[in-house]
């Protein structure tokens, strides 16, 4: 039985990832190519490349402005020009076994009353799809800033 809920899919995308954390990683239709390499941190070698969890931290912090722009105007806020999210996500092992993330989310509402700023993230919070995504899995820890 599953515990999801059902998705109208507006807009779908498709990434291939070669070699793992040391090869490389792109869109189907070519408009992203990355090479990937594994932190020293993870027993790698460090090298140039992009790893998952900076791909994951810069998809979240874009996406959770999103967010808020989306439940900014039914709130009756606006969300300013020069809004900020910093995803701060780190990766290690579980005390239950495997691995898991911890993520930290600062945003800057530079101009918005502190009580706005945290309503909105909190609003946003309950929208974003990576936010929904990591529900239940992973404690996401929002701080205005």
């Amino acid at each position: 039985m599953s515990t999801t809920s059902p998705v109208n899919v507006l807009y779908r995308t498709a990434a291939r990832a070669t070699g793992g954390r040391d090869g490389r990683t792109g869109t189907l239709d070519g408009s992203l190519d990355l090479a990937l390499s594994t932190p020293r941190e993870l027993g790698g070698g460090g090298g140039a490349g992009n790893n998952p969890e900076q791909l994951f931290a810069a998809g979240y912090a874009a996406c959770f402005i999103g967010a808020m722009k989306a439940v900014a105007g039914p709130a009756g806020l606006k969300v300013p020009a020069d809004v900020a999210v910093t995803a701060d996500v780190g990766i290690g092992p579980r005390a239950a076994g495997g691995f898991g993330l911890d993520i930290a989310l600062k945003v800057e509402l530079p101009g918005l009353d502190r009580a706005d700023a945290e309503a909105l993230v909190e609003k946003a919070h309950q929208v974003c799809p990576y936010s929904n995504a990591t529900r239940g899995n992973v404690d996401v820890r929002l701080t205005v800033v």
